[in-house]
């Protein structure tokens, strides 16, 4: 192209035949300015490309008295192959290291402050992880001083202890064996027994420096919160501060095993061990040779009265990303945030209110759609982050927790719409090779022959539009043709293999999201043309028009939208100026977005 009489040419080959002759050069030690010795091995390397990627290396490298001569650094305490596997990071921002040596990698990558590296080895390490191994890496995150690997490993201790206490790991841990006498503090100022309440006392936990109480349940509205104390802990009062001691104080898993029994996990004073816990029902003095503890354990926790709490995020921001409702659960899979194109799957469990990681897809992907046919979740298309277009696809099998590649699509694919439908997969619309215009293009995948085949045309041209199924037809909804949006919504009738349009939305948006609701469709969010918006409209099928409902309480543009039980959640997206990993859910009868949700009082 030549426009305004420069010439412009782009070479789409130069880079990467640039970054693999100078990983050449440096295996075969020419123009190296760089020698790491590293617990007796020697490595050759060029200084300007590792001071680019470690900011460890390029304070050493910007201190040296000699800028022009050759830089040494001496590590004695990192694996050798995991250095390797950093210099050819470094060079081919390709990371590619055995199972065995992720942990040594993911060492060397914090040594040198590549902090990129050391999170992608730390989520391989969390999709790889189990009840007989999740201790040891435990000790592990917590010996790299990783607060983020290590509260998703203690997530999931607590959600498999009883599993995990049948292990070899747990058998070999400390054991520390507690008795614990019960008290409550009355509303009239005294110190009682436990004992008093006849049964009518539930012991219960704050997750707030491990403070215990006691609720004594009737009458109802004597139903405020007592303070306990226990023969082996100090009676605290409601708004104490516990200092936190010098080394890691923790009650990181507990099950009741018992009426009066409790199993814990818990580090005290930085040792992890196992505390066994059983109460007493009446009064007598601590044994001799129970120890003291310089805080009290929070144990099981019992419900009071519905309150409304803050819905927990997502681990990571997402934009761009893939949605859909699995087995009960809302999965968020992919997406741009603003530092990479994202393989990571995050599962949600309504009941719980929590985030837990699914295995990470092969490819990292965005802008793109998901679907489940047949109990599995298919993903195709899509952005990496460095090629607009992605042809690859695959199907994540809740069984065996992995991803499956699928056949690649006739041609590349970005910002197209998937759906299930009668049995089979459909992807419909998407942008061209190069991102300026939408496509009319139809294809459907069917699992059994394993194949795609084309089906009729769109009547629009659109990229970035919102699909779905509703009462045997697939809509598509809004999205752009170049970069102008679309109201218009189009019909696909599988019988006759025929769109047609129907009644247009209210806003042009691409971007926006759709999930179905008591025979309705819900589209939400997107971008108009010059700024994220958070409006929402209903489709009514058997009146074919468009109604404007309750906003959402934040912009999101690109968020996923998905219908979880009879509740439609939004999650992630892009507000205009922030990735976000926050959530927010539809009440139909209020008509009203929230971004709570209800949980027991305790």
């Amino acid at each position: 192209m030549i426009p305004n009489g420069y010439l412009m040419f782009e070479d789409e080959n130069f880079i990467e035949s640039s970054v693999a002759k100078l990983n050449a050069l440096r295996k075969s030690g020419q123009f190296c300015d760089v020698r790491l010795q590293v617990c007796g091995h020697e490595m050759l390397a060029h200084r300007a490309v590792l001071a680019c990627c470690s900011p460890y290396l390029f304070e050493i490298f910007n201190s040296d008295s000699d800028p022009h001569g050759v830089s040494h650094v001496k590590f004695d305490d990192l694996n050798p192959e995991a250095v390797e596997v950093l210099l050819n990071y470094a060079y081919t921002a390709q990371l590619k290291a055995d199972k065995e040596l992720v942990k040594d990698v993911y060492s060397a990558a914090k040594k040198l402050k590549m902090d990129r590296v050391k999170q992608v080895c730390g989520d391989y390490l969390l999709s790889r992880m189990d009840v007989t191994s999740c201790i040891s890496y435990r000790n592990f995150a917590s010996c790299m001083g990783d607060a983020r690997l290590l509260n998703k490993v203690d997530a999931y201790i607590q959600e498999h202890l009883l599993q995990i206490s049948e292990e070899e790991e747990f058998l070999k841990l400390p054991r520390l064996k507690l008795e614990v006498q019960t008290l409550y503090y009355s509303a009239d100022h005294k110190l009682l027994d436990g004992n008093l309440l006849d049964g009518q006392a539930e012991v219960f936990g704050s997750d707030d420096d491990h403070i215990q109480f006691v609720q004594k349940k009737p009458p109802r509205e004597n139903g405020h919160k007592q303070i306990s104390s226990s023969s082996t802990g100090c009676l605290s009062s409601p708004n104490a501060t516990v200092q936190s001691p010098k080394h890691e104080w923790k009650i990181v898993a507990s099950e009741k095993t018992s009426n009066n029994t409790y199993l814990c996990l818990a580090v005290l004073d930085g040792i992890f061990c196992v505390i066994f816990l059983h109460g007493r029902n009446s009064p007598q003095s601590s044994p001799t040779s129970t120890p003291k503890l310089t805080k009290s354990l929070s144990f099981e926790m019992q419900p009071d009265e519905l309150i409304e709490k803050p819905m927990s995020p997502m681990q990571y921001a997402r934009s761009g990303l893939g949605t859909a409702e699995m087995n009960g659960k809302l999965i968020a899979a992919g997406g741009y945030n603003r530092e990479e194109c994202l393989r990571t799957v995050e599962c949600y469990d309504p009941h719980t209110d929590h985030w837990s990681f699914l295995a990470p897809m092969r490819t990292p992907r965005a802008r793109f759609q998901m679907a489940v046919l047949m109990g599995q979740l298919y993903v195709v298309g899509g952005s990496n982050g460095h090629s607009d277009d992605l042809s690859c696809g695959e199907m994540y099998d809740p069984n065996i927790d992995d991803w499956i590649p699928v056949p690649e699509l006739r041609t590349n694919r970005c910002n197209a719409g998937v759906c299930a439908l009668n049995g089979k997969l459909y992807i419909v619309g998407g942008s061209d090779p190069y991102g300026q215009k939408g496509l009319k293009n139809c294809d459907v995948f069917d699992p059994i022959t394993k194949s795609w085949t084309s089906c009729a045309p769109l009547n629009i041209r659109r990229h970035q539009s919102a699909v779905c199924e509703l009462g045997g037809y697939l809509y598509i909804i809004g999205g752009a043709e170049s970069w102008n949006c679309l109201n218009t919504v189009e019909r696909y009738n599988p019988e006759n293999n025929t769109w047609s349009l129907i009644a247009p939305m209210n806003v042009a948006r691409r971007g926006a999201g759709v999930a179905v609701l008591d025979g309705k469709l819900f589209v939400g969010g997107g971008f108009d043309g010059s700024h994220a918006i958070s409006c929402v409209e209903m489709y009514d099928p058997n009146k074919n028009e468009w109604k404007m409902m309750g906003n959402m309480t934040s912009p999101r543009s690109n968020a996923g939208i998905a219908t979880v039980g009879n509740t439609i959640y939004a999650v992630g997206g892009f507000d205009g100026n922030e990735f976000l990993n926050t959530v927010e859910v539809y009440n139909l009868e209020s008509n009203e977005w929230s971004p709570y949700t209800k949980i027991f009082q305790f």
